[in-house]
């Protein structure tokens, strides 16, 4: 999502091994650096992609979601994505066997997973869990103590609460214009009558069309693009102030009085509390 030039690494020679393994559940660390962008791909199996340091952003065919530290996302099977690394990226990656993902017969293994991408909440018991898990052999025996650990990192992710850190993209072309435009310049703060006249539509129907395609006000997905830019933005270096007035607000502290109002906190603590 952030506007920036960005060098492209390969995917790791070692999915497709993984891709292969019987075990169900998988976990693979991969280090990025600033700057740097896995190209779109997919896989057999769903994934629960984490940074135990720095920011990612994972783009899909319908939206953007910000991975700051405490959060993961979680990808289905299948779903084509990229991977933006903002700042150093230390990723752990949880891969789960697709039939665990999908499965409706309700077996006690397999309820419960999202079915659907979504950022989640990641409590501490669960990031012990994934540093442990990316330490252990790839391969291991069914019931042994790794399979049991694996298991216990899939009760942890049913009952993980979503965070509110996904900017959902529309398909409509008068939306769709409206909203690369923001993604160009965030700090664009024309009202809704003013991009109306500009895409050829009443503001009315705008406001519909942002509402159906979305599920979110103009409003409030402007706020939330400015919300997950100005993680971004932090995570790379940025100071408070320059992401405030970067991203069109007065002052710093209208800025930090939106980011306590959604993630809790200030800037400054919620990056220090990540550390």
């Amino acid at each position: 999502m952030l506007q920036k030039r960005h060098r492209i690494v390969p995917l790791h020679p070692d999915l497709e091994i993984i891709e292969a393994l019987p075990q169900r559940v998988v976990a693979f660390r991969r280090d990025l650096n600033d700057g740097e962008t896995i190209p779109p791909h997919h896989h057999r199996r769903a994934q629960l992609v984490y940074a135990s340091e720095g920011v990612m952003t994972v783009t899909t065919d319908h939206g953007a979601f910000v991975v700051p530290p405490q959060r993961a996302v979680w990808l289905p099977a299948g779903v084509e994505h990229r991977i933006d690394a903002r700042g150093s990226v230390a990723m752990r990656t949880v891969y789960v066997e697709a039939t665990d993902a999908t499965d409706a017969a309700g077996s006690s293994e397999t309820q419960g997973l999202p079915t659907q991408v979504r950022v989640l909440h990641v409590t501490r018991l669960l990031r012990e869990l994934i540093l442990a898990a990316v330490d252990l052999p790839r391969t291991y025996r069914p019931d042994s103590p790794e399979e049991r650990l694996m298991s216990v990192i899939l009760d942890q992710i049913r009952v993980l609460p979503i965070a509110p850190l996904s900017l959902p993209m529309p398909d409509d072309a008068r939306v769709m214009r409206v909203a690369q435009a923001l993604l160009a310049d965030p700090s664009d703060g024309r009202n809704l009558t003013a991009w109306a006249a500009e895409v050829g539509a009443s503001a009315r129907t705008l406001a519909r069309l942002f509402i159906r395609e979305t599920g979110m006000s103009f409003g409030a997905w402007r706020q939330q693009l400015r919300l997950l830019r100005g993680l971004e933005l932090l995570a790379a270096g940025q100071p408070v102030t320059t992401v405030a007035l970067d991203l069109g607000y007065d002052s710093p502290s209208a800025f930090i009085a939106m980011f306590r109002r959604n993630l809790g906190t200030t800037p400054t603590r919620y990056f220090e509390q990540a550390a």
